[in-house]
């Protein structure tokens, strides 16, 4: 089989295992607004710490998978040449994504971390 072939069906086999992480942090992020909601309702601070460890993790484990993305993307960059115009203006906006899509996970565990009253929504996107 071709090398390129080779390389793309590795890479979609992580990107299915990246699918099976965004499926617990959706059953984690279901958990954590029902801590959320004992919170606000009863005023329970155990449920409220459990809430922001939960989120913590949420966005720790996001930052990983953004990372990845962020770093196949910027792999792309290193044969920019090799490509066509139309496919080197696809590269770089796929890495300029990428790029805000690392930020955001930064800015968001950044306030996850610093968030002690819950006064942000925080929600994974």
């Amino acid at each position: 089989m071709n090398s390129k072939i080779e390389d793309r069906l590795k890479e979609i086999k992580i990107e299915n295992f990246i699918w099976f992480i965004y499926l617990g942090i959706i059953g984690l992020s279901y958990y954590s607004n029902y801590l959320e909601k004992d919170y606000f309702i009863n005023n329970n601070i155990k449920s409220k710490e459990k809430y922001r460890e939960i989120l913590i993790i949420i966005f720790s484990i996001l930052l990983i998978v953004y990372i990845y993305f962020f770093y196949d993307s910027y792999s792309s960059l290193k044969d920019l040449n090799k490509y066509s115009k139309e496919k080197q203006n696809k590269i770089l906006l796929s890495f300029l994504g990428s790029t805000f899509i690392l930020l955001s996970g930064i800015i968001f565990l950044y306030l996850a971390y610093i968030d002690t009253d819950l006064d942000v929504e925080l929600a994974f996107n």
